[in-house]
C-alpha cells in the first residue's frame, strides 16, 4: 500500500451463491487505492457489482478472496472511521431530525451533551437547523439524504461511503443535492467514496472516476477528472467535463450493442 492511501483494496473477488446452489461472481480481482480527503465516484452497469464493493469497503460484506485495509488495519467488518450513507435514507420515523442524527452516538454511548452539540453542528452543516424538530415524514427526499448524511458523519468518520444516495430524487433536486454534497465535503473534508448510475454525477464530483465493466466486475478505467474546485453549476457546462462525460458515454453504449 502507498504510504498517502487511506483505503488499499488487493485483488478483491466477491462470489455469491444462489439458492439453487449455483455460484455468481459479483467482483473480480479489483485492487484500488483512495487517497485521504479524496472524492472518488464508481460508475458502471447495472448488476457489476459497484454496491457489493461499497458494502466490503464498509465490512458489511466479506470478499470471498483478497483483502481491504484501512490504514494499517485489515478491514474485518464494521468500523467506526467508517460512515455509509444508502439509496434511501432509512430515518426512523418515530424520532425527530435531530433523534435520528443523534442515533449512532446512542448506539456507541456516546456523552449526551457532546452528542447534542455535534449533532447541532452537523444540521447546521447540512442546512437544516430549523428542521431538527421536525419528523422524516414532514421532509422533502433531498431533506432526508441531508439528514443521513449528518447521520453518517455523526461519529466523525474519517471516510464517508455513498450508495446511489440521491438515486431517488427527481433531475433538478438532484442536481442541487450534488452541489449540497461538494459543500459538505469542502467541509468537512472526509475521504468519500460514491457509487452512482449517473454519468455526469460520477464525473461532476469526482477527483478520480472508477469506470467498472459488466459483471463479474473488474476496473476497466481510473478516470482523472482535472476540473478545478470549487465546483459550481456553470462546471457542468465546461468543455472539460463535457469531453469526460461524452467518453464515458461512448463505453457504455458500446456495451449496451454489444450485449443487444
Amino acid at each position: 500500500m502507498s504510504a498517502a492511501s487511506l483505503i488499499d483494496v488487493r485483488h478483491v473477488t466477491k462470489a455469491f451463491r444462489t439458492r439453487s446452489g449455483d455460484e455468481v461472481v459479483a467482483l473480480s480481482d479489483i485492487s484500488l487505492a483512495v487517497q485521504p480527503q479524496e472524492f472518488v465516484t464508481v460508475v458502471g452497469p447495472s448488476g457489476c457489482g459497484k454496491s457489493t464493493l461499497l458494502r466490503i469497503l464498509a465490512g458489511l460484506v466479506l470478499p470471498s478472496k483478497g483483502q481491504v485495509r484501512i490504514g494499517d488495519i485489515p478491514v474485518a467488518g464494521p468500523r467506526r472511521d467508517v460512515g455509509m450513507v444508502f439509496q434511501d435514507a432509512v430515518l426512523l420515523p418515530w424520532r425527530t431530525v435531530l433523534e435520528n442524527v443523534l442515533l449512532p452516538a446512542d448506539v456507541i454511548g456516546l456523552e449526551r451533551r457532546t452528542a447534542l452539540a455535534r449533532a447541532r453542528e452537523l444540521l447546521a452543516l447540512v442546512r437544516l437547523t430549523e428542521f431538527m424538530d421536525k419528523y422524516p415524514v414532514e421532509l422533502s427526499g433531498g431533506m432526508r439524504q441531508r439528514v443521513a448524511i449528518a447521520r453518517a458523519l455523526m461519529h466523525e468518520p474519517a471516510i464517508l461511503l455513498l450508495d446511489e444516495p440521491f438515486g431517488a430524487l427527481d433531475a433538478m433536486t438532484r442536481e442541487r443535492m450534488n452541489l449540497e454534497l461538494l459543500r459538505i465535503w469542502q467541509v468537512s473534508r472526509k475521504t468519500v467514496v460514491l457509487v452512482t448510475h449517473s454519468i455526469e454525477e460520477a464525473v461532476f464530483l469526482a477527483d478520480r472516476v472508477i469506470v467498472m465493466s459488466p459483471r463479474p466486475g473488474t476496473i476497466r478505467e481510473f478516470m482523472d477528472v482535472p476540473l478545478g474546485r470549487p465546483r459550481t453549476s456553470q462546471t457542468r457546462a465546461e468543455p472539460e467535463l463535457v469531453r469526460l462525460v461524452a467518453r464515458l458515454r461512448a463505453y457504455f453504449d458500446s456495451l449496451a450493442i454489444e450485449e443487444a
